[in-house]
């Protein structure tokens, strides 16, 4: 099996196309590979040459799946899909074209689109976590975000529910980390807080790509700002505790809906102590998308 994965070059979505790649590795008892080519490098007129040619010269091997995550993917994947007519064309989000031009659309439930053959509904983005069964009962995570289109950082919010959460959890290891997004001043105020010498203190700045992974590996329960949305679905895949922090919201929307969802099920929690948040849940979206596909396919 071979995988084209068409990018933009943004992380975010890189990250959901390698969720679902590794799933696929894990389902499939062959060899699985993998590659990755730029927009940049697939010019359409490139392309519609190649629906002729039946091949398109940055492509080295014949794909099996070819993969599109973000709005400026979709074209290109659906005419890859015309050059290479034997592989299977996967959306991972909402398609900007009709779904009925793509084979698969993995689409996050807040989109309210309705579950069929061709459409496969997920509880949030993929990625590419699974849980390695390593947590450290009573080690604890936060994890800080920042403004977004759809909230505004609330420094005196934020402080107070970390405040709380190392008031409530006193026998707890506490790692904290900042993100780009966290405003710069926020740390020096961090830093005036009562019992902050408990709180062992990484800014994004200082920690090597992965870092946040491993320690979502290590923790047994992670407390995100609830802007953080992929990053609250990635601990949820790991196998943690999972706490959010709230911040003010500029507006509602399906992203502030998906939030509300996954709190009203109990799936994560608002709770400051460990022991009131709710047990992790076996969350493998990755793997029972990749399940489905592989066995239609």
């Amino acid at each position: 099996m071979h995988i084209v994965y068409v990018s933009d070059g943004k992380a975010g979505h890189r990250s959901q196309a390698l969720g679902l790649f590794k799933a696929m590795q894990r389902q499939y008892t062959s060899t699985v590979t993998f590659q990755e080519i730029s927009i940049d490098d697939l010019p359409v007129a490139t392309l519609l040459s190649g629906v002729f040619s039946h091949q398109v010269k940055a492509i080295q091997q014949v794909p099996t799946y070819i993969f599109g995550v973000g709005s400026h993917t979709h074209f290109r994947v659906w005419l890859l899909g015309q050059v290479y007519k034997q592989a299977k064309t996967v959306i991972l989000m909402k398609p900007s074209l009709p779904v009925a031009w793509f084979d698969y659309s993995v689409i996050p439930e807040h989109d309210g689109m309705a579950a069929s053959k061709k459409i496969l509904i997920t509880q949030g983005a993929l990625n590419p976590i699974v849980d390695e069964g390593r947590h450290q009962m009573g080690r604890v995570l936060i994890a800080l975000g920042g403004s977004s289109k759809r909230h505004q950082w609330n420094t005196a919010k934020v402080l107070q529910a970390i405040e709380q959460i190392v008031e409530q959890n006193p026998n707890s290891e506490i790692i904290l980390t900042t993100s780009r997004r966290t405003p710069k001043a926020f740390l020096a105020e961090l830093k005036q807080l009562k019992n902050i010498e408990k709180v062992q203190i990484f800014p994004v700045e200082d920690t090597p790509q992965g870092w946040i992974f491993e320690e979502m590996q290590k923790a047994e329960a992670v407390w995100v700002t609830e802007d953080s949305v992929s990053m609250i679905y990635e601990a949820m895949t790991a196998g943690c505790k999972v706490g959010v922090i709230e911040i003010d919201r500029l507006q509602e929307d399906r992203i502030t809906a998906s939030i509300d969802l996954i709190l009203n099920k109990r799936l994560v929690s608002t709770d400051i102590n460990i022991q009131g948040l709710a047990q992790p849940t076996l969350f493998k979206e990755a793997d029972r998308i990749a399940k489905s596909i592989v066995l239609d396919g």
